[in-house]
């Protein structure tokens, strides 16, 4: 059965996760380079298809971009897939944010047997998720840019298990509860191109029959990923179950972790509630470093 997940609403429209322009914020450089080639050929899951391959100053990470967890995108049709489950069920708080768009709030909310506005319709065009030939490249030692450039739409990251990351806009707008209603209970959707990804880390509460251990975070301290930067990203906590309180602007700050003991600059994911949804995003704002190539979709 799954629980309930509780949202305000607020507009968006559910557009292409694709290109977008960037900022430049000048700074110093004060981050202490670290190699992060041992950590990162030893933590993403080759059992999940991803790939790692150091060659000198460069890492590059190769994935297919599915998941290797739950979500309804393997089978949304037929419901057959040994990995598929059924949407999480949203209950709705406020719906005077739609007070203007009375077609849009319509076709996606209904109400249930105890009296509940909830949301019923997953309004994603996209109704699948396939395989693509992602490439990310990091650098070994990765160290603070003089220059901070702006997140783009598309991949900022990868995680683990080979799922790209992505910030915390829906094509050229933030992201709204429209997109929010299509995520899994990952925090993912996939976007236009049928190319699954998360916005969000997992949120507990709405899991049916999972403890979420294969999500790539709930509210933990996790290691999820890296960036396009080299930086790893992690959970909202720190490894002694606390919330760190010194985050730059961009998220993330120097201290240990349990896969850097000697410390590293490293992402958490937002301890906000985003929109009072319940759903916290992985990463807003600049990279700390400088971004690599990738490609794929």
């Amino acid at each position: 059965m799954n629980k309930i997940l509780f949202l305000v609403l607020l507009p968006c429209y559910l557009i292409s996760c694709s290109d977008s322009d960037s900022t430049d914020e000048e700074t110093t450089t004060t981050t202490t380079s670290v190699d992060i080639s041992t950590v990162v050929q030893s933590v993403f899951d080759a059992d999940n298809g991803v790939t790692v391959n150091v060659e000198g100053e460069t890492i590059t990470i190769n994935s297919t971009g599915l998941p290797d967890h739950k979500t309804p995108y393997w089978d949304i049709e037929g419901m057959e897939h040994e990995l598929y489950e059924p949407f999480p069920t949203y209950i709705i708080n406020d719906t005077d944010a739609y007070d203007d768009d009375a077609e849009e709030l319509s076709r996606l909310i209904d109400t249930d047997e105890e009296g509940n506005t909830i949301i019923t319709y997953q309004n994603n065009m996209n109704m699948e998720m396939i395989a693509f030939d992602y490439s990310m490249e990091i650098p070994t030692n990765p160290t603070e840019a003089e220059n901070k450039e702006e997140t783009d739409l598309g991949l900022i990251g990868m995680a683990l298990n080979g799922v790209p990351i992505y910030n915390d806009s829906e094509g050229r707008a933030v992201l709204g509860v429209v997109a929010m209603s299509t995520f899994d209970t990952a925090g993912a959707h996939p976007g236009p191109n049928s190319d699954y990804h998360y916005h969000t880390a997992a949120q507990l509460s709405i899991y049916a029959e999972d403890d979420g251990s294969t999500y790539p975070t709930v509210n933990d301290s996790n290691l999820i990923g890296f960036l396009r930067d080299g930086f790893p990203i992690y959970g909202r906590q720190e490894a002694d179950g606390s919330y760190p309180d010194d985050l730059d602007e961009n998220g993330g700050h120097i201290a240990a972790t349990t896969e850097f003991t000697d410390g590293i600059y490293h992402y958490h994911c937002s301890s906000e509630n985003y929109l009072d949804t319940g759903w916290y995003i992985m990463k807003a704002g600049a990279y700390h470093g400088t971004p690599g190539p990738s490609s794929g979709n």
